[in-house]
């Protein structure tokens, strides 16, 4: 069977390289990608991506292998009616091995046409290393790699104000695109790049806060032979996300022109303060997801759907919402938009494994559920119950077992060591494991242990699930009614 690539696909067209991608993995090319080739067959943007990897190079080449093409699955409701469809995305002209051709990386940046930058690096990606060089091959982190690009770019075309970029990030992190230029600009000053260079990033680029949301599962590892032979050729990027989508984008109006979303038909806003439509979906959404993974996992269930339909976990994730969540929002539609996730997470076509969720799943606590938890016991005066146990669930996640065999654990290699350390040894109490664990500010931001109540109640659930598992420990604690 061949596989697909440009000879195969009738529909091949080379647009000009406008766009830069820090990221090549599923949930951008389901949903930044996609876009870019609805804004090309919809609204004549005549654009395409140039992928570069944050991490390894596999990826970068399978896709090189398949000339930048990949089957998009989209499946779940669309205008009130369950549909599954797909289609070839061609968006992106080719992916860069920073590793193996880093000039053809500095090479781009001196392109007349390139105009974007978009990124999905996880919230742990938008990260200050300062032993990272502007002489690195490739730099560290993603904020490095970006300001040199940049530093690439403003040599190219010797400062001219023309040639900056528009950036937009989706990692989903508060205000990310000024945090991201908070850390660009501290790279500059790092590696001493000038006056002129930093009056550039100031005033030739934009750093736009965005927020994302589609569910995407990624690879259909269930049903990829079925697939294959119902697409006639093989396609080792094969891609399944939902058909919601929503992208916010806190930018100037000229925006709207440059990038002709509305054109296109997408759900796409340019908006002058996204702070609501964020705080309601990572609170929501992606706090929904985040905390029933750990608990779910380690109940022995493996995907979001099997989560919400089984009678205690999907109990779990609901009171969770609308007990704990929703009463420390104060916006309207709150409701609505909770029965329209949970519809979501029930998506008949997909499975969206817990595993997959699990990625850098400290950062995203951080970001999506510990706000909650604070506002919680601000408003309320006591811990939510279900939201801490979802945190002591992740911190005995990170013990690395489940039904006695181990959990291939994937996070920031220090983040691992340190639960390495905080789970060994034969004689730890589980009040020290809690102590410990809330206690190391580089995990949470803060120190949690000061969090009234919380060490104990966080050591009182680690010992129930150590000793009982996790089914009957969700079930006594969390599903009974709560005291």
């Amino acid at each position: 069977m061949q596989k697909l690539n440009k000879s195969i696909y009738e529909g091949y067209k080379q647009y000009p390289e406008k766009i830069l991608q820090f990221g090549e993995g599923n949930f951008l090319r389901a949903f930044v990608d996609w876009q870019v080739e609805k804004l090309n067959q919809e609204a004549g943007f005549q654009g395409s991506v140039v992928a570069v990897q944050p991490r390894g190079s596999k990826k970068i080449k399978t896709l090189n292998e398949q000339d930048g093409l990949y089957t998009l699955f989209l499946q779940g409701m669309k205008n009130g009616h369950p549909k599954s469809e797909h289609m070839i995305i061609s968006s992106i002209s080719r992916g860069i091995d920073l590793f193996s051709d880093y000039q053809s990386f500095k090479k781009l940046a001196a392109e007349e046409e390139l105009r974007f930058i978009v990124s999905n690096t996880t919230e742990a990606g938008i990260m200050f290393n300062e032993e990272d060089r502007l002489d690195d091959k490739p730099q560290q982190t993603f904020p490095g790699k970006l300001t040199a690009f940049l530093y690439f770019r403003y040599q190219a075309f010797t400062g001219n104000s023309t040639k900056g970029c528009m950036i937009i990030p989706c990692e989903l992190i508060e205000e990310n695109g000024r945090k991201l230029k908070e850390i660009v600009l501290k790279y500059a000053a790092l590696w001493q790049l000038g006056e002129g260079f930093t009056n550039w990033i100031h005033h030739a680029n934009t750093f736009c806060n965005s927020l994302v949301d589609r569910i995407v599962p990624g690879f259909p590892v269930d049903t990829i032979d079925e697939i294959t032979a119902a697409l006639g050729y093989q396609d080792n990027l094969v891609v399944v996300g939902e058909q919601y989508h929503l992208w916010v984008i806190e930018g100037p109006d000229d925006l709207k022109d440059e990038l002709p979303f509305a054109q296109a038909g997408l759900n796409t806003l340019i908006v002058d303060d996204l702070a609501p439509y964020r705080t309601k979906k990572v609170r929501m959404l992606n706090g929904a997801h985040t905390a029933m993974t750990p608990v779910s996992y380690l109940y022995g269930l493996d995907t979001v759907g099997e989560t919400i339909e089984h009678e205690v976990t999907g109990r779990f994730v609901r009171e969770l919402i609308f007990e704990e969540i929703i009463p420390t929002l104060d916006m309207e539609g709150l409701t609505e938009y909770a029965e329209e996730v949970l519809e979501r997470f029930k998506n008949p076509f997909m499975k969206h494994y817990l595993h997959s969720i699990a990625l850098n799943s400290v950062s995203k606590f951080t970001t999506r559920n510990l706000p909650t938890l604070a506002v919680y016991v601000r408003q309320k005066g006591h811990l939510p119950e279900r939201l801490v146990f979802a945190l002591s669930a992740l911190l005995y996640y990170y013990r690395g077992i489940r039904d006695g065999e181990t959990i291939e654990l994937q996070d920031n290699p220090n983040i691992l060591s340190f639960f390495e350390k905080v789970w060994s040894g034969p004689d730890k109490d589980m009040y020290t494991i809690a102590s410990t664990a809330l206690g190391e500010q580089q995990l949470w931001g803060s120190n949690l242990n000061e969090i009234p109540g919380l060490t104990k109640r966080t050591a009182f659930f680690l010992g129930m699930i150590h000793e009982r598992g996790m089914k009957q420990a969700l079930e006594e604690c969390c599903i009974k009614e709560v005291k």
